[in-house]
Order: C-alpha cells, then structure tokens, then sequence
C-alpha cells in the first residue's frame, strides 16, 4: 500500500434539497482534490439531508429516497467524482425495487459505484429497513469499510468490520448536541450559530464542550485504537432541520490521534495523509494478534434481542 491522501468534509446541507447539497459537495470535492485530496468524505445523508425525515410519511419518504447505482445522485456525485479526479464518498436514502427502504451511503469514483452500505441500526424513520451485511472494498490500494453513526457505538460493528479486512473505516454521522442520559448532554441554541460571526466564543464552548465534541472524545479514539484502523469522521455542521450540529469532522490514526479536524464555524473540509506503516506500529494491532476467540466465542455470538433506544426521539 502506498500513502493516500483522504479529506474529510463539514457543510450545513438543507433538508430534502439534493440540487443544493450536492452543488456543495461539488465545491468542497473541487476545492480538496485542488488542494491534493485523492478521497473526499461527507456525512450521512449529507445528499438529502437527515433529521426532518423524522416528520415524513412512507409516502413523502419514497419520494425523496433513490434506487442505487441508478439514481440521479450517484450520477451526480460520479460526474463530480470525474470532474475533480477525486473519489466522493456521501450519504442519501435508498429505495429499491420493492420499495424497501434504507439509510445508505456510498463511495463513488469516475466510473460509478465503488460501494453501498446500508445502514444497521437506522432510527430517524420507522419505514426505514436495517441493513443486514458488512462491507468492505478496494479504494486505491487500501481495504475500507463503512459504519455509519449509531452503527459505531456498537463496538462488535468495528471489530467485525477490521476482521473482515478494513484498515480504513469510513464513519459518517449527524450527531452530537441531542438530549442523552448522559451528564452534560443537550441541544445548543440555534441563535448561537446565527451570531457565531459576533460572538463564535459561545458558540464554540457549547461546541467543544460535553454537548459536543468533548463526548466524541470519549469513545471516538478507542474505536481507531483498539481496532487499529483509520477512523475517518464527517459531521455536518450548522442546522440540520431544528437541531444544530457542531462539526468537528476529523481524522484520527490507528494510534488513537487526531491527525487532521475541521475547526472552522462554516462548511470546511481538512486533509490527512494516511501511511501503511502505522496499522503494525500502533498497539491495536498487536492486541488483536493476541486475541483468544475460543474464551469468548460463545459468549459475544450468544442469541440477544436488539433493543434500540434513542432518547431525544
């Protein structure tokens, strides 16, 4: 494996507007190939937008959802995909042809879908089918997976994804700033964002603080650590529908370090360049040489009732 250079990307997308959203994507995917970007990442369903497809119908979400590969989105993003000389990486809701639905995202190059993955643990919309599969893929010469939101915090999910090859593992989200059992969790007042040029160091403490950021670091870096992969983060920053998001779309190593992080107040992308020696290097990767499975085989694979529980819902 040689060395890639993969960007990660932050922007306020708009709710159900995919013209709009992937004109930004364009721009951002334009901006970071210029900038030396071979890769570009976005978060999930960054084509549709997220959290107002809570209020919709099976019907209003039919609407908006597309087949893949043969939707207009993963002809756009493959046009934009061409026109940059970057692969894109975006999320969007899928219908297939019996109009199941899923929270899916992709990878696309300039010849067409690389990937799908659907989402395992999807929750915005009671219509929405929960994947069944991992995925892994070639992308220049590295294995990758992906694992979007909610499909993180279930730490079997990572595990399995590294077993089945993965080195990189794209994890796409909308999150952060939501209610939680958890101290210091919350929502953060959409007028601190549409004041963020008068007063950005309010804002910024509500950002980097347990609603957001501060959380993130409590589990993000174990995920790269322990699994001994390249977690490669994207977050959407702004307002999703009526909740505000922070951002801090970033790149963390197999050692648990963040390499690279958006920490502008406005749409931004960062690079990172990712090298092969750091997957034998970093102790995760001895930690799973050592692994016993036959202490535990029994115990992680026994039957369990899945119960999802999403508290500002």
């Amino acid at each position: 494996m040689k060395p890639i250079k993969i960007a990660t990307a932050q922007f306020e997308n708009k709710s159900g507007d995919k013209d709009y959203n992937l004109g930004v994507i364009r721009q951002l995917a334009g901006n970071a190939s210029k900038a030396g970007a071979q890769v570009i990442a976005f978060h999930e369903c960054s084509v549709t937008g997220y959290t107002f497809a809570r209020n919709l119908s099976r019907e209003q979400l039919l609407e908006i959802a597309e087949p893949i590969p043969d939707g207009p989105s993963i002809r756009a993003l493959q046009d934009i995909a061409a026109e940059h000389g970057i692969v894109v990486l975006a999320g969007l809701f899928e219908k297939d042809a019996d109009e199941k639905m899923y929270k899916a995202y992709v990878c696309v190059d300039r010849n067409g879908l690389v990937a799908k993955y659907r989402k395992l643990h999807p929750f915005i919309n009671p219509n929405l089918t929960p994947g069944d599969e991992y995925v892994t893929f070639d992308l220049l010469g590295w294995k990758c997976g992906i694992l979007i939101c909610y499909d993180n915090n279930v730490i079997e999910n990572v595990r399995a994804t590294k077993l089945l090859g993965a080195d990189i593992i794209f994890m796409p989200h909308v999150t952060m700033c939501t209610p939680s059992t958890r101290p210091g969790a919350g929502f953060v007042d959409p007028a601190l964002w549409h004041n963020r040029e008068a007063d950005p160091t309010s804002l910024r403490q509500e950002f980097d603080g347990l609603k957001g950021r501060a959380w993130l670091m409590k589990w993000l870096p174990a995920r790269a650590y322990d699994n001994a992969v390249y977690a490669i983060f994207s977050n959407p920053i702004g307002m999703d529908h009526d909740q505000l998001k922070n951002g801090c779309s970033m790149i963390l190593d197999p050692f648990g370090d963040i390499i690279a992080e958006c920490r502008k107040l406005d749409n931004d992308f960062t690079i990172a360049t990712l090298t092969p020696e750091k997957l034998q290097q970093a102790g995760g990767h001895r930690y799973i040489q050592a692994r016993r499975p036959e202490l535990y085989r029994d115990i992680i694979g026994q039957g369990h009732v899945s119960e999802q529980r999403v508290i500002w819902l």
